[in-house]
């Protein structure tokens, strides 16, 4: 690992990397994705998981995607070892900050004017924002009991720093993002928000997420089986989401 020069936590002249793990993307958010966080990003980091469209190549055809590893054989179902394969890679830049993002999630205006000012301070070392799952489209988002991370805050924008340990729980499903040795390090709380729009698909498309989650996850060791259950509803509770400038 390449050396950190300067002050551990500087206040100035930060450099704000992207980091993703994408799979099969192409005909989905991932180039608008992309697009909008070339706008407030400096570098992006992707490891593609054994995609067969051509994800990579549109990846790559982004100027600020700095380096892109493709795998071989997915990593999918030991969803650990591909956190931890993206965070080497990550770190293998000598970064600033890292701003873990999906593919299918856009920071609303607010949040990206926000960055900078994040970043380029030496009182906390993680951000966390709040995540909202737009359901069956782009206009609404769940709440009820399964489905309320809003309501929480999920942590995706931490500072790097060399030598502090980092380490993934070995889980094959829903792993945190980010390692959870940052969570003995002083963070700030937002209000701004993020738009997650996996869930915001097809009744058809729905369904086919449903049995994969049941089939990679039958006895809901990794998960909920009733939040799995309630992904069937026909008359969730939805609310239109207000844009805020």
């Amino acid at each position: 690992m390449s050396s950190h020069r300067g002050p551990l936590r500087k206040t100035s002249g930060n450099r704000l990397t992207a980091i993703m793990q994408v799979r099969n993307e192409a005909g989905r958010y991932l180039e608008q994705v992309l697009e909008e966080l070339s706008e407030f990003v400096d570098d992006i980091v992707i490891v593609d998981d054994g995609s067969t469209d051509n994800t990579a190549q549109l990846c790559l055809s982004f100027a600020k995607v700095k380096k892109l590893v493709t795998l071989q054989s997915s990593l999918f179902n030991r969803e650990w070892e591909l956190r931890q394969t993206l965070w080497e890679l990550a770190v293998s830049t000598n970064p600033d900050w890292l701003l873990s993002v999906d593919a299918d999630e856009f920071y609303e205006e607010s949040a990206k004017r926000e960055m900078r000012r994040l970043i380029d301070q030496d009182v906390y070392d993680w951000v966390s924002f709040r995540l909202f799952d737009f359901w069956g489209g782009t206009t609404h988002y769940r709440e009820d009991e399964h489905w309320n991370i809003h309501t929480k805050h999920t942590r995706t924008l931490v500072r790097y720093l060399p030598n502090f340990h980092y380490f993934f729980p070995k889980m094959d499903h829903h792993v945190p993002r980010l390692p959870l040795s940052y969570s003995v390090l002083p963070g700030f709380l937002t209000e701004l928000r993020v738009k997650h729009y996996g869930w915001a698909i097809s009744p058809e498309e729905l369904r086919r997420k449903y049995s994969r989650y049941l089939e990679l996850d039958p006895e809901g060791r990794w998960g909920s089986l009733e939040q799995y259950e309630s992904i069937l509803d026909e008359q969730p509770h939805l609310v239109e989401w207000q844009e805020e400038h």
